[in-house]
């Protein structure tokens, strides 16, 4: 069984096909502009590419497979033979998810699909409801974060490919584990991206920190915002995924009538009741703006949920004390207490980084519209070593512990980075492997010159481009046995089953949470669970008010004494659950 190919090229005089090493003329669709097909049909591994007024063969735009890279033939991929067996699926409910972010190439030793589902078990021994994975769309080279993206119909070769994404969402379904894909919408990968040789893609009219940004609201908008939302649409439909995260899309403009976003959430919520299965949609932000999540009847976007940094900001410096750059924003108890409670800690006051007043009050928004994390690929990763929460000179195995449980206690979703459940000792670095090797170079003079900034004496900086420190980023499994990983990864699944068997915990209801702080402790109540943590090495008092027969149901570290009035002091760091 056979298709003709297709391709959009408005500028285009004439345009061929090279099919298997034969040449074809294609000739133009009638009935939409800009558009030419070819006169035939070919089979499913057909290698492909476009001839533009004599310049090629480049890879199709929406190439569904690049076996070769990013600079390679496409192939045809017929979807309609995967022997899927999820036909009875449903993603699990989003008030209640679980999230667990993973990069496919540094997940396991194999670095692939099929590798990841070896691992699937341990997710949901974790307690984890949804996988979300970095981008897998087709980059540069055989390693890479994949946020430079150039080919984002096709799944990464070096991964496996179409069919073995396929197998992975598959058996995640299978494992009950719904599957969340990060898409980057806002700019073109530099290397390997032939999208301006076919159209106007992107437009200098919105410029992002990347370059141009896409051109979703000018000449030929029209297609482009096809071409954007049809490959939402085809993880979804093709691939069975069950939602996206959205790279920085407030970094995204539109000044249409219509807002992407919204044309997005229409055109998914079409498929939704197409295929009788929810679909969640999630907005990378950084403007602190509730107009992502709420309802589009109430005038917002209507994604599902949104990455909320001041949470992770605020958590993490309470215990680096870390100041540089959009850090300096955080770092008091106050700026841990109002996150916690409110959402979001700049909901218009002044941001000193910014100088300026930041973002919008956050309202009546659920609380499973924001997510919270103690970790992320771009907290690790952007750090010049790649080295995680409980590596910092400040914190250790204990105080992850502490921090952890007011995130995953916490009124929102939570999201887990790979190996932070054990505390990994591995790190995640920043790597990459362009084909382009002025790029490579230039990428890594920007971070040379960025950390040189910071105090980094030239060449004491990783290389990107060196293949050491992608092997270096790889999760080492067998740590988890060892003494103090295992003793991790006890407290994260206790966590967790914590909030999966305790309404009062488990509820995303913003209301049900009261949070104070001094300089070496935080306090949390949810209904009649009390969290208490304390991180000075010396006797630190915290005014609780909870009786001396509250019962204690969790703890690490050092162990607080109960004086009568109700105030527990604890003789070091430690933290303590109470309750019912």
């Amino acid at each position: 069984m056979g298709s003709k190919l297709k391709v959009w090229a408005p500028a285009a005089a004439d345009v061929k096909v090279v099919a298997d090493g034969e040449m074809q003329e294609m000739v133009q669709d009638g009935s939409r502009p800009g558009w030419w097909q070819s006169r035939g049909e070919f089979p499913p591994a057909t290698r492909y590419g476009f001839l533009l007024d004599g310049r090629g063969p480049l890879p199709d735009p929406r190439s569904p497979s690049q076996p070769e890279g990013v600079h390679g033939l496409s192939q045809t991929v017929d979807h309609s033979l995967f022997p899927w067996t999820d036909r009875e699926w449903m993603p699990p409910a989003w008030p209640g998810a679980v999230v667990y972010e993973l990069h496919v190439g540094t997940f396991t030793g194999e670095g692939t699909f099929r590798g990841a589902i070896g691992r699937l078990g341990e997710l949901v021994d974790l307690g984890v409801t949804h996988v979300e994975l970095l981008p897998v769309g087709e980059f540069p080279g055989d390693r890479g974060w994949g946020y430079d993206v150039a080919s984002i119909f096709a799944p990464h070769h070096a991964y496996g490919g179409p069919e073995e994404l396929k197998y992975f969402v598959d058996a995640c379904h299978d494992a009950g584990l719904a599957v969340i894909l990060d898409v980057v919408y806002n700019h073109p990968g530099p290397d390997g991206n032939y999208l301006a040789s076919y159209g106007p893609y992107f437009t200098n009219d919105h410029v992002t920190p990347w370059g141009d940004g896409p051109n979703l609201d000018g000449e030929h908008r029209g297609e482009v915002r096809d071409f954007f939302i049809g490959n939402a649409l085809m993880w979804m439909r093709h691939y069975h995924v069950d939602g996206l995260r959205l790279d920085a899309i407030d970094k995204v403009k539109d000044d249409s009538p219509e807002h992407f976003l919204i044309q997005l959430r229409n055109e998914v919520d079409r498929l939704a009741a197409e295929t009788g299965r929810p679909y969640v949609l999630i907005a990378e932000s950084a403007a602190n703006d509730p107009c992502y999540v709420i309802p589009r009847e109430n005038g917002g976007y209507g994604m599902n949920a949104q990455w909320n940094d001041d949470i992770h900001h605020s958590i993490r410096t309470f215990f680096t004390k870390e100041s540089e750059s959009y850090y300096c924003d955080f770092g008091r108890p106050e700026h841990v207490v109002k996150s916690l409670v409110n959402g979001y800690y700049y909901d218009g006051c002044y941001s000193p980084h910014r100088e300026g007043p930041h973002g919008h009050p956050p309202g009546d928004i659920p609380g499973h519209a924001l997510m919270a994390y103690l970790q992320t690929h771009d907290q690790i990763g952007n750090r010049a070593l790649g080295d995680r929460f409980h590596q910092h000179e400040r914190c250790d195995e204990l105080a992850q512990q502490i921090a952890s449980a007011f995130i995953l206690l916490s009124p929102y979703v939570p999201m887990i980075f790979m190996g932070e459940e054990w505390a990994a000792t591995t790190p995640f670095m920043y790597f990459t492997n362009y084909t382009d090797r002025k790029l490579a170079g230039e990428v890594a003079m920007r971070r040379q010159r960025e950390f040189g900034e910071a105090g980094w004496p030239p060449g004491e900086l990783p290389d990107p481009e060196d293949p050491a420190v992608f092997r270096r980023s790889k999760l080492d499994w067998h740590e988890r046995d060892n003494p103090g990983h295992r003793e991790m990864l006890d407290w994260y699944r206790r966590l967790l089953a914590l909030r999966r068997g305790t309404a009062e915990l488990g509820t995303l209801d913003r209301t049900n949470i009261s949070l104070e702080a001094g300089t070496e402790w935080l306090l949390m109540r949810r209904g009649p669970y009390i969290i208490a943590g304390a991180i000075g090495e010396s006797i630190t008092p915290i005014p609780a008010g909870i009786p001396t027969e509250a019962k204690r149901i969790a703890g690490a570290g050092a162990e607080p004494r109960h004086r009568n009035d109700g105030t527990l002091e604890f003789p070091g760091k430690g933290i303590v659950i109470f309750g019912p």
